[in-house]
């Protein structure tokens, strides 16, 4: 199998992380995202990188996967954990170390970044994915998380 290689998402990648975070929103929790505003919510992040940045992997020079990467400054540590958003890897390169490349890539680019560690979010019957985190050093946190989505109209 050719070589995976992990570059910075640019905007020539929007349509792309458009369709990937479409479709995972769909396989993991069957919402339907609105295309307009996912759009420009990506385009926000590589327009403003104080927000975070996405990574491409690639093979063969084919875009097979990529992830957001935000910030979350800690104050207990005094420093910002990173933190793993919109996974997808496209279901032709599934189990063939896509995400393990991006995740080696995010935790060398934190380490050298000086962050404090790498956090990230799954639901919690995605046992599949739980597995792929456990095994990569990663171990679930003992919070819970909570929301107020003021979109959706359903926020206080």
């Amino acid at each position: 199998m050719p070589p995976l290689s992990i570059r910075l998402a640019t905007v020539a990648d929007i349509p792309d992380l458009l369709a990937w975070n479409s479709a995972m929103a769909w396989e993991t929790e069957h919402k339907r995202l609105d295309p307009a505003v996912l759009e420009r919510g990506i385009a926000g992040v590589l327009e403003q990188p104080r927000r975070g940045f996405y990574l491409i992997a690639e093979r063969d020079g084919v875009a097979v996967g990529g992830l957001l990467l935000t910030y979350e400054w800690s104050d207990w540590r005094n420093g910002d954990f990173w933190w793993i958003q919109s996974v997808y890897v496209i279901p032709a390169a599934r189990r063939s170390g896509v995400f393990r490349a991006l995740h080696a890539d995010v935790a060398q680019r934190a380490r050298a970044a000086g962050a404090v560690g790498l956090r990230l979010y799954v639901e919690t019957g995605n046992e599949r994915a739980q597995a792929t985190y456990a095994q990569l050093g990663m171990r679930r946190c003992p919070y819970w998380m909570y929301e107020t989505d003021f979109t959706t109209g359903n926020g206080v």
